[in-house]
This record gives structure tokens, sequence and C-alpha cells, in this order.
């Protein structure tokens, strides 16, 4: 019977046959090894169907959390399933910190890698380019060890859209912990941000950028501190920085949105892991009612797409919620979004409305997909999976590694074989 499931959103209903939660790796293993379709659900974060199956659906957030710190390597080993939300404070109870955050610390670790989730800064690569080891269930219920030092085509196997096998344990890279403090800057004029779109990412260790791409603009601004965590750091910029006003009160990225929800701004230093996210862990993310979508640019190209995605402002306005503007460090992941190109990631949390936001969607796809923009694996994009691929220039190369991993396509659901059709080619 056909399990009513839903995705955090509620806007994708999964259709998997059954539906697991292991309590240990032995467990998982006989799981895997008895079904003939599996897929993996993190936090179901995602905003289309690149999780579902209909098959055996496995949830890994009954597995034992786990955090074995390597001092001397500079190293974490973490269970994939665990959510950053749980994470964080362990590592920063030990005195280390991840270099980056996504905008929320609700979802999993393991879904944040699988998909190329990010934060945002002009040096902090995506969270997935901290990976430098894995450990997962392989179709035959095998455990599989890998490596970045060791294990050849390493590259290829982080951002895997969950279609190598189950991971359970990455080993990620850590740094000593660090403070941040929060200034926001509200009513930028568009237009004059826009101009000076390297200043403004280049002024703090994480920006972030909010608009509906009409009139205005706020700047979000985290900094890396060393001063006492009471008191109040110094604002980097006059408060009327580029037109705009250096906020009082604290704000959420949505206009008209409860800032309880968001962590603390009006530059109050605090731990890495309470200032990097917008969101804090136990309140709603973002409005919790929407549609996402993302694309990213390679940022010597950042002034075609801010232009053309700014020509489509009146009609993106009455279809979004907010846009958001980051940037991220190059990789060498082959299915990152960031793959080999230092990047601009234009994000677009929509209306709830399917049917109102598709034609704007196509608009802003027809606009940047010619530019070489590529989709976030985990949101919406109307031109399916094929459109995005074409932008990976790695992509037959993985297509390869689908046919040594899984040879017989266990783990793949219809998303992957839009992908790629067959053990060893791709679409």
């Amino acid at each position: 019977m056909t399990a009513q499931l839903r995705n955090w959103a509620g806007n994708v209903v999964f259709h998997a046959e059954r539906i697991h939660r292991p309590a240990s790796v032995p467990e998982l293993r006989e799981v895997i090894a008895g079904a003939d379709r599996v897929r993996v659900l993190g936090t179901g974060h995602s905003f289309n169907r690149i999780a579902d199956t209909d098959g055996d659906l496995v949830l890994l957030d009954a597995l034992r959390a786990e955090v074995e710190i390597d001092t001397d390597a500079g190293t974490a080993e973490v269970s994939a399933g665990m959510r950053l939300a749980d994470l964080a404070p362990r590592l920063h109870a030990a005195g280390f910190a991840l270099p980056t955050l996504p905008s929320l610390p609700h979802i999993s670790l393991a879904g944040a890698c699988a998909t190329g989730t990010h934060g945002s800064g002009n040096r902090l690569h995506g969270l997935a380019a901290q990976v430098r080891g894995m450990r997962m269930v392989g179709p035959e219920g095998d455990l599989v060890e890998l490596s970045r030092a060791e294990t050849p085509d390493f590259a290829g196997t982080v951002v895997s859209l969950g279609a190598l096998g189950v991971v359970t344990h990455l080993t990620v890279d850590v740094l000593p912990t660090f403070d941040v403090a929060q200034h926001v800057w509200n009513q930028v004029p568009l237009d004059r941000l826009l101009e000076h779109h390297d200043e403004v990412f280049g002024a703090a260790y994480s920006v972030s950028v909010f608009t509906d791409w009409t009139d205005t603009a706020a700047i979000w601004l985290k900094l890396r501190t060393t001063q006492p965590r009471t008191s109040t750091t110094v604002p980097p910029r006059a408060a009327d920085w580029l037109g705009g006003r250096l906020a009082q009160q604290p704000a959420h990225p949505i206009p008209g949105l409860d800032a309880e929800n968001c962590t603390t701004q009006l530059g109050a230093p605090g731990p890495w892991h309470e200032r990097l996210p917008h969101f804090r862990p136990g309140f709603t993310p973002s409005s919790g009612e929407e549609l996402q979508s993302e694309f990213f640019v390679a940022r010597d190209r950042a002034p075609e797409a801010f232009a053309a995605v700014r020509a489509l402002g009146p009609r993106i306005a009455p279809v979004v919620q907010v846009s958001e503007i980051r940037t991220i460090a190059a990789d060498d992941l082959w299915l990152s979004p960031c793959y080999e190109r230092d990047s601009v990631a234009i994000h677009f949390t929509w209306t709830a409305d399917r049917t109102a936001v598709a034609p704007v969607l196509a608009a802003v796809e027809d606009a940047l997909l010619p530019l070489g923009a590529r989709p976030h694996w985990g949101k919406v994009f109307s031109g399916g999976p094929a459109a995005a691929l074409r932008t990976y220039e790695k992509a037959d190369e993985f297509g390869r590694l689908l046919g040594r991993f899984d040879p017989r396509g266990k783990f793949r659901n219809r998303f992957v074989e839009e992908l790629f059709t067959s053990p060893g080619s791709s679409a």
C-alpha cells in the first residue's frame, strides 16, 4: 500500500510501497539487500521528486548519531543522517566548526552533500567540498569505504543524487571554532547594489542579498570576529552604505514575517552555527509554505545574469516571497553546481501556487540557461533534469560511475533515469 509521506513544504507526496527506519547499520544492510528499488529520504527539504520511489524508501533518522573528531587530521567522522542543527553544537562544544552552513540548519548532512547544498562566501565552498571520506551500503548490502586520498574518481561520488548507495558516515574537514557577528542593511537601491556587487560580496566572511527584483534589496553581512560575545561589533560599512539603512531591529529575509525565527543580528557576536544560518533550529525556516528554485552562474557572467533577472522583475515580484543572491567558491566535484567555477547562486522562494509560478520560472530559465546556469538538484525547475545535465561537463563520467557502483540500478528512480538512461550512458 502506498505510503502517504510528504516533503517538508508539502508539495511532494512520496509513492513508496514501503518505508523503513532502520535502527542500526546491519539492519540497514538487510533492508538494502532485500529490496529491488531503494531511495533514501533525508529531512525532506527537496522540492522535487529526487528522493521519490515506487519501491522502498529508507529514512536514516533512527540510526545512532555519532561524531568522532580527529584533531590531528582536522576532520570529523559524522553519521550521515544527522541534522546540521544537531551536529554543529557538538562540533562547537569540542572546539571545532564547519567552514560554512546553509541558510537553515534543519537539513541532514548527507542530503545537503548529495544535492550540492551550500552557504555563502566568496572563498567558501559548498558543504560537499568538505567531505574527505564516506562509508556507504552498496546494492547487495555490502559496505563500501571511499576516500579522497585513495578512491579513484572520488570527486564523482559525493554529489551523487543518492544514486550510488546509502551513505551512513561522512568524514568532513573541520577548523577551530569561531565567532560571527551579523549586520543587515535595508532599502538598498537594487540597481546600485548590482552595480557594486563585487564590493558587496567581498565585504564579509559570508554575504547574502535579499530582493524581489524590483526596486530595493537587503544586504546581510556575517563577519568573523574575535571580540567578546557580550560586545556589539562596529558595522564594517557606513550606516547609509550604498544608499541603504543599517537595521536597528532584527529582520526576517521575507518582509513581514517574524524575526524571532531568525539568527541573532545587530552585530552581537556568537558561535558560528548560531549566525551563519539565517534561521534558528526549532523554528520554521523561510515561510514554510513555498516552492524554491535556484540557479548557479559563473561569477564572470554575474552581470549578465543580474541584468536578465532584473528585466523580469515585474513578472517575478507578484509570485516570489523573496529571492536570495549568494556566492560560492569553485570545487572539483563532478555534479556540483560549482564544479570548476566560482559561482553566483540566484535563489527564489516562490509562493506555493505552482500554476502562477510556472510561466515565470520558465522565463527565468530561458534567461539564465543560455548563460550556462546550473539548477540546484533539489529545487524546482521546469526544464527537467536533462536540461540541467547539459551544463555539467562530467555527466558522461558520472554515468559510467553509476554503471560501476550500481549496475542494476537499485538506487535509481525516474528522476535519475531521466538523466542516465542506462548504466554507462547519459541522457
